[in-house]
């Protein structure tokens, strides 16, 4: 990853899916992404509909098969980057160069502690008046991740 050109993105309180549409643009024009604290993006919406919804999608459908997939991500670094991805038209060669400029951790690293992070305010939750889940929380239920 190129030093000059790099985002570092706080995903504290950011709703999941507008955090990973600006992600996706932002990785399409150019930029190389780092996203910390991606446990603590948030899923608007109902929290046991949220937490049916993923469980559904960990059933394999082939009995004959089940190791062919399709896998869903567990961890919550894994989750949101899988969602930014849907995004990007990754069987084209553009997006996957873009995504490969992705970096997505739990937590701070230590390297980007004292580095600037920002925010990006038209995905930020104080917005939302309904009910939301983070990603911790639905990692745990599903298995994959202890905060």
């Amino acid at each position: 990853m190129s030093k000059e050109n790099v985002t570092i993105i706080d995903a504290t309180n950011l709703i999941l899916g507008r955090l990973a549409s600006n992600v996706a643009k932002r990785l399409l024009s150019g930029e190389s992404v780092i996203i910390v604290n991606s446990e603590k993006a948030i899923l608007s919406g109902n929290k046991r509909r949220i937490i049916e919804d993923y469980k559904k999608r960990l059933h394999r459908k082939s009995i004959v098969a089940p190791w062919e997939g399709p896998f869903q991500p567990r961890r919550p670094d894994m989750l949101l980057k899988r969602t930014i991805r849907g995004m990007l038209p990754y069987k084209a060669p553009k997006g996957r160069i873009a995504y490969k400029r992705l970096r997505v951790y739990i937590g701070i690293p230590d390297e980007y502690k004292e580095k600037d992070k920002i925010s990006i305010p038209e995905a930020d939750s104080s917005r939302l008046k309904s009910k939301f889940i983070t990603l911790a929380e639905l990692c745990n239920e599903l298995g994959g991740f202890k905060a």
